[in-house]
């Protein structure tokens, strides 16, 4: 009785060893795996490359403001506009429409003031005209076409827009394409404007230009 008593003993022992040493391998294995993703993730997420605000390319130097902005898309698809991550028009916000869509921004804070679209086709280009006036200076004025943006559009108007920094204004003609941003009492030409003219042999879009679209840093106001 002794005797198998011992062998008993021995062979749960035994059992028992080996099922720890089983249970030990697979823990070790689901450890190393756990260990190897996390280690992928990790070399993922520093190889991806960093966000941007409003997406633009590289990041903005101190005491300037992040923007990007697109025409609309033919009539189809209306303009953007996005200022230091705060998208303040779109098709999807529902506040863009056909003509000139404007966007009015502190240019001390970067806070957005006010936002609307002046219909130079089937419009009054007189509304457009008293807004111009009324921008105060240190404002930072963006601008993107929509369908059509010129047709209404007289000589005052684009004076007032080429007070604002544009140089393309003079020029902005049917369904051209057309993005800038300048400001309110600024002292030389914006650096930020582009402008597709429409030209039925150059066209993307039947009778529109393709989509013009612009990023960049405006310098914030100093006192």
């Amino acid at each position: 009785g002794a005797a198998k008593l011992v062998v008993v003993i021995a062979i749960f022992l035994l059992t028992f060893y080996v099922i720890s040493q089983v249970f030990e391998i697979k823990m070790d294995a689901n450890l190393g795996h756990i260990f190897a993703r996390s280690a992928l993730d990790a070399a993922a997420r520093s190889t991806k490359p960093p966000r941007y605000k409003c997406g633009i390319s590289k990041a903005c130097p101190e005491k300037h403001f992040a923007f990007k902005m697109a025409s609309g898309a033919a009539n189809v698809v209306g303009p953007k506009i996005c200022v230091e991550d705060n998208v303040l028009m779109s098709g999807v916000k529902n506040n863009v429409g056909r003509g000139i869509n404007v966007a009015l921004v502190n240019g001390k804070t970067g806070e957005p003031l006010d936002t609307k679209f002046f219909d130079m086709w089937g419009g009054d280009v007189a509304p457009f005209i008293e807004f111009l006036k009324s921008i105060q200076d240190g404002t930072i004025v963006l601008m993107g076409t929509y369908d059509d943006g010129a047709t209404k559009l007289n000589e005052e108007a684009r004076k007032l827009i080429a007070e604002l920094g544009s140089t393309s204004i003079t020029n902005l003609g049917f369904r051209d394409n057309w993005v800038f941003c300048g400001g309110k009492g600024i002292k030389t030409k914006s650096p930020f404007e582009q402008h597709i003219k429409n030209n039925k042999d150059t066209n993307k879009y039947e009778g529109w230009p393709e989509v013009v679209e612009m990023e960049g840093c405006i310098p914030q106001k100093q006192d």
